[in-house]
């Protein structure tokens, strides 16, 4: 990771979200002696009043806070749009909370007073998924984009051929010339920018696949375990 302006969008940045000042400043000290960029923040309001949801990178939020506490803050975040992965920081490591997070997406809290080298690492896993998660709905929408250039019955031949059928059984099926098929057939694979049948099944495998994590909505919040510092 690269140490960026805060909220470049297309740089990791680490989001420090904690109403203790000697906290935050110790955690952005932290994170840019390794070169990482650092933006902090007093409150979870503060950091949604910023509008930083398209940057890259994690927040570190703190489960304990009098405006809005860790979990409220989960849930704020990803109503207003934060796919960030979430590295939880608690004084308390109350199960409970732990419990209802992760049932919201989150999969790892770290217990104050934290040891350096493992919230780093944590840190780094989150940024890791969260780039992770970007290449991939980046990936999902180039394909989207290629899909919509296909007429709706390039998009019939389409589906058709993955599903296993012949050009003269494509054409039966549509009422259509067999070379009509052929031509859909070839503008089908020219605009998709696949060589063979076996390219094209796996192209709209990928897409579907993609549409299916979509629907699902799965949750892209945090890393790791409930842990106490050694």
């Amino acid at each position: 990771m690269r140490q960026v302006d805060r909220g470049t969008g297309t740089t990791p940045v680490v989001f420090i979200v904690d109403d203790d000042e000697m906290v935050r400043r110790g955690i952005a000290r932290l994170v840019r002696s390794v070169g990482l960029a650092a933006a902090t923040y007093s409150s979870p309001r503060e950091l949604l009043a910023q509008g930083c949801r398209e940057a890259s990178g994690c927040i570190v939020l703190d489960l304990q806070m009098p405006d809005l506490d860790g979990l409220q803050a989960q849930e704020a975040l990803s109503q207003a749009g934060y796919t960030m992965p979430v590295v939880f920081l608690t004084g308390h490591g109350d199960v409970s909370s732990s419990v209802t997070a992760m049932k919201a997406g989150a999969m790892d809290f770290l217990v104050k007073p934290v040891d350096h080298g493992e919230l780093l690492g944590a840190i780094q896993r989150a940024v890791d998924r969260d780039l992770a998660a970007r290449s991939e709905r980046e990936q999902a929408c180039a394909l989207r984009e290629r899909f919509a250039l296909l007429t709706p019955r390039e998009r019939e031949v389409c589906d058709l051929v993955v599903a296993g059928l012949r050009n003269k059984q494509i054409a039966d099926r549509l009422g259509a010339a067999e070379k009509t098929v052929k031509t859909h057939r070839g503008q089908v694979m020219h605009k998709l920018g696949v060589r063979s049948v076996v390219e094209l099944v796996r192209l709209v495998d990928r897409l579907d696949d993609r549409a299916a994590v979509a629907r699902a909505n799965r949750p892209l919040h945090s890393v790791s375990t409930l842990r106490s510092a050694p």
